[in-house]
């Protein structure tokens, strides 16, 4: 495993991203003009979405079922087990939500880093993984806030019999329409849909010309990223040490922990070992994309340097030199 950490860790978009945080360290005067960043971060959201929706016109509906189900249990299960963690760290309520839907939801550059690492490897995985990149980004932020509303204003009594254990909602009225709008027409949910979408449609019509630009460059691209999200990662990381060491393990330990319990629904689902890995990889990373933006206005009390700087400066770059290849290893391993 050593041997494809240390492969890993010389690839081109780590170096890159090991380099963006070098020169926020020593405070480079390096920056990205803030619309070079968000013309990178689209590109990759459509280069992603629609690689998938080609991908995903090759295969019926039958035979993606099972897969996507993989990949709502655990965009529904993840936040859960967050807060059940944050509440023996004995973190309070609103970081603890912010943390739940930061680590539900999925991180698309680890993502498309995941990919480069399977391809060098010459490790195939399915295509329509591209898709349940865009269902696992909602619905950990939904869950997540709901429960927020849940416990604040006590809007469910426990109900238990010998029948049943459970929960029953006093108002249907749990979330206002400003998080669901948020949270599934925000910019990365909106343009990774419906690149999806374009891309399902069109099928291998669409190739010829996004090919150049979408596939042809899309490493090249992801290495321009990287070397900004270094930079950025590079100046959370000292919002993390303000925290206590017990969330910097908590950023550390959990990926490996929801990285697992992706490979092993994904081996329960059927996944290849590329897909496989792909699940788990996926399960382990952690949004600063789509979940800061709904917390943004729906838990205006987390702070942001908690689960952005858990996220960017802790688990992104665990993920990118070490994560992946662990994966990769455990879901051989399983396999």
């Amino acid at each position: 495993m050593s041997e494809i950490i240390l492969e890993n860790l010389l690839s081109p978009v780590v170096l890159f991203f090991i380099l963006g945080i070098i020169a926020a360290i020593f405070k480079s005067d390096l920056k990205f003009p803030d619309g070079l960043s968000e013309g990178l971060s689209i590109y990759l959201l459509i280069a992603i979405g629609i690689k998938g929706g080609i991908e995903l016109s090759h295969y019926s509906i039958e035979s993606v079922v099972a897969p996507i189900l993989g990949a709502l249990f655990l965009g529904i299960i993840i936040p859960f087990i967050t807060i059940f963690i944050l509440k023996v760290i004995k973190l309070d309520l609103k970081n603890s939500i912010g943390l739940a839907a930061t680590y539900g939801s999925v991180s698309i550059v680890t993502y498309g880093a995941a990919i480069s690492f399977l391809e060098k490897n010459g490790t195939a995985y399915e295509g329509f993984m591209n898709a349940l990149v865009v269902l696992m980004e909602s619905p950990a932020i939904l869950v997540s806030i709901l429960l927020l509303k849940v416990i604040e204003n006590k809007k469910i009594m426990p109900v238990m019999s010998s029948q049943n254990i459970g929960f029953v909602p006093n108002s249907v009225n749990l979330i206002d329409k400003e998080v669901i709008k948020e949270s599934l027409f925000g910019k990365s949910i909106l343009l990774l849909l419906g690149s999806l979408m374009i891309g399902l449609v069109l099928g291998e019509r669409a190739v010829p010309m996004v090919k150049p630009l979408f596939m042809d460059l899309y490493n090249s691209v992801l290495i321009l990223f990287l070397l900004n999200m270094g930079l950025i990662a590079g100046q959370r990381i000292s919002e993390v040490k303000k925290h206590g060491f017990k969330l910097l393990l908590f950023g550390l330990i959990t990926p490996l922990l929801f990285g697992f319990i992706g490979i092993a629904v994904g081996n329960v689902v059927g996944l290849s070992l590329g897909g496989t890995t792909l699940m788990g990889v996926l399960a382990g990373s952690a949004s600063y994309i789509a979940a800061p933006a709904a917390l943004k206005t729906s838990v205006p009390d987390a702070n942001p340097s908690i689960y952005l700087g858990l996220s960017l400066g802790v688990t992104f770059p665990f993920n990118l030199i070490i994560g992946i290849p662990v994966y990769y290893e455990i879901a051989k391993l399983i396999q």
